[in-house]
């Protein structure tokens, strides 16, 4: 994949960010460039990712799902087992360590779902960092669990009132924090969005999922899967599990957004399907907007899929043809949130959980001599009682 020049995917990306950001960004993209290729870095990196998250992290056969479903041979990339509980690790390690080499002693990020707020606190309680983490009113409500992890760990959370009171005004809210004060403090992006360079650089972070999985499918089975299915709110996790299948052009991407109440309905977030291009959050991409080009208000029952937009690099890879998108609905991700629960004895994410149903579909209308790989983002302790309330049943957080 070809990109035009460092930062754009085709042509999307970029760095659409005010003045007073301008020069701290180009200051970040100079450090990572340095960084990305220092071998000590890397072995600092790849010792944290061992020995504090807990990778590489395995490749599991869902031998009862197969049988069950038909067709394709079911694998789960199990990020659900890294520490704090998602593929968020990943990226919180490389950024902050990067942050570190820079002189930076505060961190501070956006969350959704509140599984990066808990891994950038994590992370900054391990590097003896300040820490302060923006979240919607609304995710901070159903997402408590994850509130209160963050502040045992020591970071400061702030509920944002402003908007819709989910991930995209978090998201403004960090980047005007950032902007007040770059001198001392690194704005730890949660996923691949936001201006040059973070889709690169969440993006790299991440695609050790891809390059563990192509590995442990081929040592495996000794072939290549059919698919990579992945959920995909921003985008991080399935950039992270496609990047090294990219070049493998008989292995299908498959992303899976939240299609909320129905993707003809405004209760959605499924941007591939109903978004345009334009530009927000420091990027050129695709969002979901108003009759007048304004973001629109969005909807998913998971926390973290319900942003408008998608990663630059997405749109990119869906515009060629590279990747393809796909939909799912509250109700689907409920039920294979259920389903593969009591078939596999995991209890994902139900972010997670939108990937899983389309497995569902997919692996019926496969050859059982084919295989997918469905990429597990994170466990669903956190999303336990908001299913439970959805089924009607009320239990305490």
């Amino acid at each position: 994949m070809q990109k035009i020049k460092p930062g754009r995917f085709g042509n999307f990306g970029g760095q659409y960010i005010p003045e007073t950001l301008m020069t701290e960004v180009n200051r970040l993209a100079a450090a990572y460039d340095h960084y990305k290729n220092d071998p000590d870095f890397q072995a600092e990196l790849t010792t944290l990712l061992n020995d504090y998250a807990g990778r590489p992290s395995r490749l599991y056969y869902a031998k009862r799902m197969s049988e069950d479903l038909g067709g394709a041979q079911i694998y789960f990339k199990r990020e659900d087992l890294n520490h704090t509980g998602s593929h968020k690790i990943n990226n919180v390690l490389g950024q902050m360590l990067l942050a570190q080499k820079m002189g930076k002693t505060r961190v501070i990020a956006e969350t959704g779902a509140g599984q990066h707020g808990v891994a950038t606190a994590t992370v900054a309680a391990l590097m003896g960092m300040e820490c302060e983490v923006f979240m919607g009113k609304v995710d901070t409500d159903r997402q408590a669990l994850n509130v209160y992890r963050m502040k045992l760990l020591g970071a400061k959370v702030h509920a944002i009132t402003t908007g819709t009171g989910t991930l995209k005004d978090a998201v403004n809210a960090a980047m005007q924090e950032w902007a007040s004060r770059v001198d001392d403090t690194h704005y730890v992006i949660g996923s691949t969005m936001g201006p040059h360079p973070f889709p690169t650089m969440v993006r790299d972070f991440q695609s050790v999922i891809s390059r563990e999985a192509r590995a442990q499918i081929l040592e495996a089975t000794g072939k290549l899967p059919a698919a990579i299915v992945a959920c995909v709110g921003g985008g991080s996790n399935a950039i992270g599990a496609f990047y090294n299948f990219i070049n493998d052009k008989d292995v299908r991407l498959i992303g899976c957004e939240a299609a909320g109440k129905g993707v003809n309905t405004d209760q959605q977030a499924a941007t591939m399907e109903t978004g345009r291009t334009g530009i927000f959050h420091g990027m050129k991409s695709r969002f979901i907007q108003d009759g007048d080009g304004q973001i629109a208000p969005v909807y998913s029952i998971s926390a973290g899929l319900d942003y408008p937009g998608i990663g630059p690099e997405h749109v990119h890879l869906a515009e060629t043809g590279r990747a393809e998108y796909v939909g799912v609905t509250d109700d689907e991700a409920v039920d294979a949130f259920e389903y593969i629960a009591k078939e596999e004895g995991i209890i994902c994410a139900v972010e997670s959980a939108h990937a899983v149903a389309y497995v569902q579909k997919l692996a019926p209308q496969l050859a059982k001599d084919q295989i997918i790989i469905c990429n597990l983002s994170g466990r669903g302790d956190k999303d336990v009682a908001a299913i439970a309330r959805y089924r009607g049943v009320d239990i305490h957080d």
